[in-house]
């Protein structure tokens, strides 16, 4: 497709710009995507603010960010036509994490854990921009009962959801979820989807856990404001008061926060699984009794990214288990993306999750 399309081009820290450029050409194994919304996802904002390089050869701009994006097929590529998989107009999800197929990872199905993968809007220009080219095994029809800005937001979902699976979740058991924001909130929903009998929500502000509340959990803890009615510093204490005397059974920790993911520990009891899914700093460590942990048969996973989960996370969402409307809290045009990055990162307004409708 010929012709130039608006984009926002990251060159450096705290600079982006709105830019004009060619549309991409596609090759044969790739579709050309018009975008219509794209999650601002916290790598975003720790790349607009050089808290992490980008995957680049030099780890730098320019580059257009954003990879948790929808929209709709505008061209497709030789093979895919041959193929008859997609034609103009098909509403899709992008996965962004392009895996290579060919290397032992891949072979095995760990496309978590591609040793070459391109990444959309971190090794490779991104959903920031009115089109995007996407290899044709990337691109996910959506069903009809979900619309844009929830499809937009399937990417996280299907991290969240391979996290949940992970943690193995069997019927009727308590599951605990440190961290409300967006990949939180979602855990709360998948962890009662799967099962869950109890779900004991544990955040640091009452907007997040009256969200978390909102949305299916049947407790909550405040662990940092001593004014809120949900405050309590003895989380394992209240676990056993809503369980029965018992400890939890499950605990998952979608937060970088280490007191969190120490705190994950006290809450579990014998039999137990952890699954740790934030992103803690390369410094950080954890304190584990592994004696103890041995002889209660602890069971410590660790979750990473979304490989053979996409299919339920489309079902999950058109059939109404998983509500991702009450995450989305604020809205940008693409002109007003540098601004909405900054908002999501520097306003000490309640919110949860960012978007950005391109078309």
């Amino acid at each position: 497709m010929e012709g130039t399309m608006k984009v926002v081009n990251f060159y450096e820290p705290l600079v982006m710009k709105n830019e004009e450029h060619p549309i991409p050409a596609i090759a044969d194994n790739e579709v050309l995507v018009r975008i219509k919304a794209v999650g601002i996802c916290g790598s975003d904002v720790s790349y607009y603010y050089g808290h992490s390089p980008l995957d680049t050869p030099d780890g730098k701009g320019p580059l257009y960010l954003g990879h948790e994006a929808s929209g709709v097929i505008a061209e497709v590529g030789a093979i895919p036509a041959k193929l008859g998989l997609f034609a103009e107009g098909d509403r899709v999800a992008i996965n962004p994490v392009q895996q290579c197929n060919a290397c032992p990872a891949c072979m095995r199905g760990e496309f978590n854990v591609c040793g070459n993968p391109e990444v959309i809007g971190v090794s490779v220009n991104g959903c920031f921009a009115e089109y995007v080219k996407v290899k044709y095994t990337h691109a996910y029809k959506i069903p009809d009962e979900v619309g844009f800005e929830s499809a937009a937001l399937s990417e996280p979902l299907a991290c969240a959801t391979h996290g949940i699976f992970d943690l193995d979740i069997k019927l009727g058991q308590t599951a605990v979820v440190y961290g409300l924001g967006g990949i939180g909130l979602m855990m709360v929903q998948l962890a009662k989807a799967a099962g869950a009998g109890k779900v004991i929500a544990i955040g640091v502000r009452d907007y997040g856990i009256e969200k978390a509340l909102s949305v299916g959990a049947d407790h909550a803890i405040n662990v940092r404001d001593k004014e809120s009615k949900y405050y309590s510093e003895d989380t394992a204490g209240k676990v056993r008061e809503w369980n029965g005397g018992n400890l939890a059974q499950r605990c998952i920790v979608p937060t970088s926060n280490m007191a969190a993911l120490q705190d994950a520990l006290n809450v579990t009891g014998p039999c137990s699984t952890i699954c740790y899914f934030g992103l803690p700093s390369p410094e950080d460590r954890l304190q584990i009794d592994v004696l103890g942990a041995i002889q209660s048969e602890r069971t410590i996973r660790f979750a990473w990214l979304a490989p053979l989960v996409w299919d339920n996370v489309f079902s999950a969402v058109s059939s109404g288990q998983v509500d991702l409307s009450p995450i989305i809290t604020n809205k940008f045009t693409l002109d007003e993306c540098e601004e909405g990055i900054k908002y999501m990162k520097e306003s000490p307004d309640d919110k949860v999750k960012g978007i950005v409708l391109v078309d």
